[in-house]
Protein backbone atom coordinates (compact mmCIF):
# COMPACT_ATOMS: atom_id res chain seq x y z
CA UNK A 1 0.00 0.00 0.00
CA UNK A 2 2.75 2.66 1.10
CA UNK A 3 4.68 1.40 -2.39
CA UNK A 4 1.36 2.71 -4.11
CA UNK A 5 0.97 5.84 -2.40
CA UNK A 6 4.74 6.99 -3.01
CA UNK A 7 3.86 6.02 -6.69
CA UNK A 8 0.88 8.19 -7.23
CA UNK A 9 3.05 10.97 -5.34
CA UNK A 10 5.59 10.53 -7.93
CA UNK A 11 3.35 10.55 -10.71
CA UNK A 12 1.55 14.03 -9.59
CA UNK A 13 5.01 15.40 -9.42
CA UNK A 14 6.01 14.52 -12.99
CA UNK A 15 2.63 15.38 -14.50
CA UNK A 16 2.87 18.76 -13.18
CA UNK A 17 6.62 19.53 -14.23
CA UNK A 18 7.76 20.04 -11.13
CA UNK A 19 9.32 16.82 -10.00
CA UNK A 20 13.17 17.60 -11.35
CA UNK A 21 12.33 20.86 -9.29
CA UNK A 22 11.67 19.04 -6.06
CA UNK A 23 14.47 16.49 -6.32
CA UNK A 24 16.83 19.33 -6.72
CA UNK A 25 15.52 21.01 -3.85
CA UNK A 26 15.82 17.68 -1.99
CA UNK A 27 18.86 17.34 -2.82
CA UNK A 28 20.11 20.45 -1.65
CA UNK A 29 18.13 19.88 1.60
CA UNK A 30 20.05 16.73 2.26
CA UNK A 31 23.21 18.70 1.37
CA UNK A 32 22.45 21.40 3.57
CA UNK A 33 22.16 18.59 6.09
CA UNK A 34 24.19 16.03 5.62
CA UNK A 35 27.06 17.39 3.39
CA UNK A 36 27.53 16.61 -0.72
CA UNK A 37 28.69 13.03 0.43
CA UNK A 38 26.07 12.43 2.92
CA UNK A 39 23.23 11.09 0.57
CA UNK A 40 21.81 8.66 -1.65
CA UNK A 41 20.19 9.00 -4.28
CA UNK A 42 17.42 7.26 -2.52
CA UNK A 43 17.35 9.92 0.10
CA UNK A 44 16.86 12.17 -2.33
CA UNK A 45 13.77 10.69 -3.74
CA UNK A 46 12.37 10.39 -0.05
CA UNK A 47 12.71 13.56 0.84
CA UNK A 48 11.03 14.51 -2.14
CA UNK A 49 7.82 12.34 -1.58
CA UNK A 50 8.46 10.19 -4.42
CA UNK A 51 9.38 6.25 -5.43
CA UNK A 52 13.21 5.32 -5.86
CA UNK A 53 12.15 4.86 -9.19
CA UNK A 54 11.37 8.27 -10.01
CA UNK A 55 14.05 10.81 -10.13
CA UNK A 56 15.29 8.30 -12.95
CA UNK A 57 13.11 10.05 -15.19
CA UNK A 58 15.00 12.77 -15.04
CA UNK A 59 18.89 11.70 -13.80
CA UNK A 60 20.70 9.15 -15.04
CA UNK A 61 22.22 8.39 -11.18
CA UNK A 62 23.16 10.79 -8.07
CA UNK A 63 26.05 12.12 -9.79
CA UNK A 64 24.12 13.47 -12.45
CA UNK A 65 21.84 15.16 -10.36
CA UNK A 66 24.68 16.50 -8.17
CA UNK A 67 26.30 18.29 -11.31
CA UNK A 68 23.04 19.97 -11.93
CA UNK A 69 22.90 21.43 -8.42
CA UNK A 70 26.76 22.01 -9.17
CA UNK A 71 26.23 24.21 -12.73
CA UNK A 72 23.01 26.13 -10.76
CA UNK A 73 25.69 26.93 -8.01
CA UNK A 74 28.20 27.80 -10.56
CA UNK A 75 25.94 30.51 -12.31
CA UNK A 76 24.68 31.79 -9.32
CA UNK A 77 27.88 31.90 -8.69
CA UNK A 78 29.13 33.68 -11.31
CA UNK A 79 26.46 36.52 -11.68
CA UNK A 80 27.45 38.01 -8.13
CA UNK A 81 30.86 37.81 -9.01
CA UNK A 82 30.06 39.57 -12.15
CA UNK A 83 27.65 41.85 -10.35
CA UNK A 84 30.91 42.66 -7.44
CA UNK A 85 33.46 43.14 -10.71
CA UNK A 86 30.77 45.70 -12.32
CA UNK A 87 33.82 45.89 -15.10
CA UNK A 88 36.09 47.52 -12.79
CA UNK A 89 33.96 50.18 -12.06
CA UNK A 90 34.86 52.93 -10.30
CA UNK A 91 38.73 51.45 -10.16
CA UNK A 92 40.53 48.25 -10.89
CA UNK A 93 40.98 47.71 -6.82
CA UNK A 94 37.80 49.08 -5.40
CA UNK A 95 36.21 46.27 -7.95
CA UNK A 96 38.55 43.50 -7.07
CA UNK A 97 37.75 44.20 -3.20
CA UNK A 98 34.15 43.49 -3.96
CA UNK A 99 34.96 40.19 -5.82
CA UNK A 100 36.85 38.89 -3.25
CA UNK A 101 34.26 39.95 -0.41
CA UNK A 102 31.29 38.45 -2.94
CA UNK A 103 33.34 35.15 -3.18
CA UNK A 104 33.05 34.98 0.75
CA UNK A 105 29.76 36.21 1.21
CA UNK A 106 28.58 33.49 -1.46
CA UNK A 107 29.99 30.33 0.71
CA UNK A 108 28.42 31.92 3.99
CA UNK A 109 24.91 32.29 2.37
CA UNK A 110 24.86 29.58 -0.39
CA UNK A 111 26.97 26.49 1.93
CA UNK A 112 24.61 24.33 0.05
CA UNK A 113 25.53 24.94 -3.43
CA UNK A 114 29.13 25.44 -2.32
CA UNK A 115 29.54 22.29 -1.44
CA UNK A 116 28.04 20.78 -4.55
CA UNK A 117 29.99 22.63 -6.55
CA UNK A 118 33.60 21.92 -4.79
CA UNK A 119 32.93 19.06 -2.49
CA UNK A 120 31.07 16.80 -3.85
CA UNK A 121 33.46 14.48 -5.82
CA UNK A 122 31.75 14.95 -9.45
CA UNK A 123 34.20 15.96 -12.52
CA UNK A 124 34.59 19.47 -13.32
CA UNK A 125 33.84 18.35 -16.74
CA UNK A 126 30.92 15.68 -16.11
CA UNK A 127 28.41 17.60 -18.56
CA UNK A 128 29.35 20.73 -20.73
CA UNK A 129 26.69 22.23 -18.95
CA UNK A 130 28.87 22.29 -15.84
CA UNK A 131 32.49 22.52 -17.11
CA UNK A 132 30.75 25.79 -19.17
CA UNK A 133 29.40 27.48 -15.91
CA UNK A 134 32.29 26.65 -13.97
CA UNK A 135 34.63 28.43 -16.40
CA UNK A 136 32.12 31.55 -17.12
CA UNK A 137 32.44 31.85 -12.97
CA UNK A 138 36.26 31.86 -13.07
CA UNK A 139 36.56 34.15 -16.19
CA UNK A 140 35.27 37.10 -13.90
CA UNK A 141 38.63 36.29 -11.66
CA UNK A 142 40.94 35.63 -14.54
CA UNK A 143 39.47 39.32 -15.79
CA UNK A 144 39.78 40.95 -12.73
CA UNK A 145 43.34 39.64 -12.51
CA UNK A 146 44.07 40.52 -16.07
CA UNK A 147 43.12 44.21 -15.33
CA UNK A 148 45.26 44.58 -11.95
CA UNK A 149 48.55 42.66 -14.01
CA UNK A 150 48.18 45.89 -16.24
CA UNK A 151 48.64 47.73 -12.73
CA UNK A 152 52.29 46.18 -12.37
CA UNK A 153 55.18 48.27 -11.57
CA UNK A 154 57.19 49.05 -14.42
CA UNK A 155 60.61 47.40 -14.99
CA UNK A 156 59.16 44.29 -12.17
CA UNK A 157 58.29 41.32 -14.13
CA UNK A 158 54.90 41.11 -14.72
CA UNK A 159 53.39 37.41 -13.26
CA UNK A 160 50.94 36.21 -16.08
CA UNK A 161 47.36 37.12 -15.20
CA UNK A 162 46.28 33.32 -15.27
CA UNK A 163 48.65 32.81 -12.49
CA UNK A 164 47.57 35.48 -10.74
CA UNK A 165 43.81 34.77 -11.30
CA UNK A 166 44.81 30.97 -10.38
CA UNK A 167 46.48 32.30 -6.96
CA UNK A 168 44.14 34.71 -6.13
CA UNK A 169 41.39 32.09 -6.67
CA UNK A 170 42.86 29.66 -4.49
CA UNK A 171 43.57 32.12 -1.21
CA UNK A 172 39.93 32.79 -1.60
CA UNK A 173 38.77 29.35 -1.99
CA UNK A 174 40.73 28.37 1.36
CA UNK A 175 39.46 31.55 3.17
CA UNK A 176 35.82 30.66 2.47
CA UNK A 177 35.71 26.71 3.05
CA UNK A 178 37.93 27.27 6.58
CA UNK A 179 36.34 30.21 7.98
CA UNK A 180 33.73 31.86 6.15
CA UNK A 181 31.19 28.81 5.86
CA UNK A 182 29.12 29.55 8.93
CA UNK A 183 28.65 25.89 10.10
CA UNK A 184 29.65 24.06 13.29
CA UNK A 185 33.42 23.25 11.43
CA UNK A 186 34.18 26.73 10.79
CA UNK A 187 37.32 27.71 12.87
CA UNK A 188 37.81 30.50 15.04
CA UNK A 189 39.39 33.63 13.84
CA UNK A 190 40.56 36.89 16.04
CA UNK A 191 39.72 38.95 12.76
CA UNK A 192 36.74 38.44 10.23
CA UNK A 193 37.16 36.23 7.19
CA UNK A 194 37.56 39.43 4.71
CA UNK A 195 40.36 40.85 6.85
CA UNK A 196 42.15 37.91 6.50
CA UNK A 197 41.43 37.44 2.82
CA UNK A 198 42.53 41.09 2.93
CA UNK A 199 45.92 40.30 4.63
CA UNK A 200 46.69 37.77 2.53
CA UNK A 201 46.42 39.14 -0.51
CA UNK A 202 48.31 42.10 0.35
CA UNK A 203 51.04 40.25 1.56
CA UNK A 204 50.68 38.57 -2.26
CA UNK A 205 51.23 41.70 -3.92
CA UNK A 206 53.52 42.91 -1.87
CA UNK A 207 55.96 40.12 -2.79
CA UNK A 208 55.63 40.82 -6.55
CA UNK A 209 56.35 44.45 -6.34
CA UNK A 210 53.26 46.03 -6.03
CA UNK A 211 53.46 49.34 -3.75
CA UNK A 212 51.14 48.74 -1.24
CA UNK A 213 51.60 51.61 1.09
CA UNK A 214 48.60 53.60 1.18
CA UNK A 215 49.84 55.86 4.11
CA UNK A 216 49.39 59.72 3.69
CA UNK A 217 52.28 61.12 1.99
CA UNK A 218 54.57 62.92 3.94
CA UNK A 219 56.72 66.25 2.65
CA UNK A 220 59.35 64.40 1.53
CA UNK A 221 57.64 61.66 -0.06
CA UNK A 222 55.68 62.28 -3.43
CA UNK A 223 51.94 62.53 -3.63
CA UNK A 224 49.95 59.38 -3.56
CA UNK A 225 48.23 58.73 -7.20
CA UNK A 226 44.51 58.37 -7.94
CA UNK A 227 43.00 55.58 -6.91
CA UNK A 228 42.47 54.34 -10.44
CA UNK A 229 45.80 54.44 -11.05
CA UNK A 230 47.52 53.29 -7.78
CA UNK A 231 48.67 49.34 -7.96
CA UNK A 232 47.57 48.83 -4.80
CA UNK A 233 46.25 45.59 -3.18
CA UNK A 234 42.32 44.20 -3.82
CA UNK A 235 40.14 43.24 -1.47
CA UNK A 236 41.19 45.95 1.37
CA UNK A 237 43.77 48.56 1.52
CA UNK A 238 46.75 48.53 3.86
CA UNK A 239 46.18 50.66 7.11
Amino acid sequence: MSWRKEERRAERGYHHGNLKEALLQAALDLIAQKGAAGFTFADAARMAGVSPAAPYRHFRDRDELLSSIAQRGFEQFEAQLAAAWDDGRPDTVTAFERVGKAYLAFARTEPAFYSAMFESGVAADSTAGLLAAGERAFGVIRAAAERLAALAPPNVPRPPALMMALHIWSMSHGVASLFARGDAARRKLPMSPEELLEAEVLIYLRGLGFTTDRRPASAAEPPPLPDDDKPAGPWGRSK
